[in-house]
């Protein structure tokens, strides 16, 4: 016979199953439905997904944050493609607002889930073990024997071959339970990434990360003008950056010379002395890569290495007016390490200068594709370094920001090009203009300065995420009961059932051995016992 439902007017059907969105609802029941949905297990994982492929671009793509300069050749790499992925933060993916959108929504995600699990386990564990099954044959383990012994004597063995469980008396029978550690695993689990993502956003929040460029002899003082670029978080204080300073004594870069990974870079090594605060003593680090130097609360780590050629210019007049090194920035992707830069002398006189150059670690002659003759750098160490300039006399443009690694020609005049140069050699510039000298070079070492409250804090509750993972992977709940009832032949008859909470044979083992150690320990007592029975 065929069933006809009928739905009157005003009639709703509930969302809380997930299959579709409830309708007729006010807006208390339609923010409680938006609620049961973002606070489900199921949006959690899904959040977290999202989470984990939009960490995918800032992985794949250079970002500002770590590394401008990448960034900045990116642009000129690919300038149609690169105003697009802008336009999507995707140069910035960890500071985007829509990646701090769904980070914000997984937190209240699990929010919301955690609590009332963890207020769910914690009324589990206070409240006593469910009472014993009528018909504990049923169970997926039952054991049943009879015995001489009173019942109140086989429940107090009970106890004592049971005593890893919680017991409860209900009557004739005792009720046990254990391997609440299982639930309480996965409730300090979620607690720890809750307390993961508390952690990451407030050393995103409270803490900042900079980059500088240190060549060797020179020193660094923590204050906001000696970096390169600064980026502090949101709440981040700039006015109380820890006072250390130090200064890089000497840096050592090796590079693979033979086989198939010639090139390659084998290490990097530089020698540091530094002061917690001025007036402290001074102490030693040696910097390499994942060696970073920790310092008043900052971790400074080595990003990269590269060359500063050293130069001496004459004005027209014959005065010295520049004699620094002046760091070259390496060519992307060059396996010699070829380096550009620029040389700006904005107090030389009639007028200023400025020089474009390129600096080779190991300056050779080969033919190029088209084949012509070309100086290239075939290693990244300085085996033979050479130096390469164009001259600009004129405006320099130095009363408008600029940065330091371009040189504005559009107000000046190019005076020619020069020959190799090594180091040593001086190059005459045309018309009077003065004169550059080469002097050698410097390595330099580009750093990061990361202060993350945070780090701490996360460590830990990764470390309680594992141990609470541990807990969910390896603890066994099950449930075990005892009853202890007179026969009709006088002797007591004993039944022992035993309920696992997961699929393991480890179960069934487990409750076989309780069952048959309970039966031992009862024929101890001088009154027989008679056979066992069991049932798995």
């Amino acid at each position: 016979m065929a069933t006809t439902s009928t739905r009157k007017k005003g009639d709703r059907t509930d969302g809380a199953g997930g299959a579709g969105a409830p309708g007729g609802l006010s807006p208390l029941g339609w923010a409680r439905w938006a609620w049961r949905i973002l606070t489900s297990m199921r949006t959690a994982l899904i959040l977290l997904f999202m989470l984990a492929l939009g960490a995918i671009p800032g992985s794949m793509l250079p970002q500002r944050v770590v590394s401008p300069d990448q960034v900045a050749q990116y642009y000129t790499e690919h300038p149609e493609l690169a105003p697009w992925l802008e336009r999507f933060f995707l140069f910035d993916v960890y500071s985007s607002p829509w990646y701090a959108a769904i980070y914000l929504l997984l937190f209240v995600s699990l929010t919301g889930c955690v609590i009332p699990r963890a207020l769910a386990h914690l009324r589990l564990v206070r409240a006593r073990p469910p009472k014993t099954p009528r018909n504990l044959g049923r169970m997926p383990y039952s054991a049943r024997f009879t015995t001489d012994a009173e019942p109140e004597r086989v429940l107090e063995r009970g106890r004592s071959v049971f005593k890893r469980y919680r017991l409860e008396r209900y009557g004739d029978s005792l009720s046990g339970e254990t391997g609440y550690l299982r639930e309480a695993g996965n409730v300090v689990f979620h607690v720890a990434l809750l307390g993961l993502l508390v952690s990451l956003a407030a050393g995103y929040a409270l803490g900042y990360r900079g980059n500088m460029l240190v060549a060797e002899g020179d020193g660094f003082a923590n204050t906001l003008t000696s970096y390169d670029s600064f980026y502090p978080g949101v709440a981040a204080d700039q006015d109380e950056l820890a006072p250390f300073s130090f200064t890089l004594d000497s840096f050592d870069a090796k590079f693979v010379e033979d086989g198939g990974f010639s090139g390659q870079a084998e290490s990097f090594r530089g020698e540091m002395t530094y002061k917690d605060h001025p007036g402290a003593r001074e102490r030693h680090h040696t910097l390499e890569v994942n060696e970073p130097l920790s310092v008043g609360g900052v971790q400074v780590y080595l990003l990269g290495h590269g060359y500063a050629p050293e130069f001496e210019v004459r004005d027209g007049e014959g005065e010295v007016v520049f004699d620094q090194p002046v760091p070259f920035l390496p060519r992307n992707g060059d396996p010699g390490q070829t380096s550009d830069g620029v040389v700006k002398v904005p107090d030389a006189l009639p007028e200023g200068l400025g020089f474009e150059g390129v600096f080779l670690p190991t300056a050779q002659e080969r033919t190029g594709e088209d084949g012509e003759s070309e100086l290239a750098s075939v290693f990244p160490s300085p085996e033979d370094p050479a130096v390469t300039l164009t001259a600009y006399a004129g405006d320099l443009g130095m009363r408008q920001a600029q940065s330091v690694y371009q040189l504005d020609t559009s107000r000046m005049e190019e005076l020619g090009a020069s020959e190799t140069l090594r180091p040593g050699d001086t190059w005459e510039l045309p018309d009077g203009a003065g004169e550059i000298t080469f002097k050698g070079y410097k390595d330099f070492a580009t750093l990061q300065m990361t202060h993350n409250p945070g780090r701490l804090p996360a460590l830990l509750s990764a470390a309680l995420a594992v141990l609470g993972l541990l807990g969910t992977l390896f603890v066994r709940p099950r449930r075990a009961w005892v009853r202890a009832s007179a026969g009709p032949d006088g002797r007591t008859v004993v039944e022992v059932a035993g309920l696992g909470k997961t699929e393991s044979t480890a179960n069934g083992q487990e409750f076989h051995r309780l069952a048959t150690e309970l039966r031992d320990r009862l024929r101890e007592d001088p009154a027989a016992d008679g056979p066992a029975s069991s049932k798995e």
